[in-house]
C-alpha cells in the first residue's frame, strides 16, 4: 500500500528537519548567514518542488530506502 503525498511529505520533512518546522529552519539558517539562509530557501523550494512532482510511489520508494538505511 502506498502513502500519500502528504504522508510522504510529513515523513521526510521529519527526517531532514527532525522537529522544526521546515520555514523555521530555514528562518534560523537565515539568522546564522543571510548568504547559506538564501541556498535553504532555495532548497526547501526545490524540495517542496520535488514533492509536488513525484508520484506517491516514487514517494513512498523514496521513504522506504531511507529508513532501511537507517535500520541498518
Amino acid at each position: 500500500m502506498t502513502i500519500s503525498k502528504v504522508e510522504a511529505k510529513q515523513l521526510l520533512e521529519r527526517l531532514i528537519f527532525e522537529d522544526t518546522p521546515s520555514q523555521e529552519w530555514v528562518q534560523d539558517v537565515w539568522e546564522f548567514s543571510p548568504t547559506l539562509g538564501e541556498g535553504a530557501a532555495k532548497l526547501l523550494e526545490v524540495y517542496e518542488a520535488l514533492i509536488d512532482c513525484c508520484s506517491e510511489e516514487q514517494l513512498d520508494n523514496l521513504l522506504q530506502s531511507y529508513y532501511q538505511q537507517r535500520l541498518e
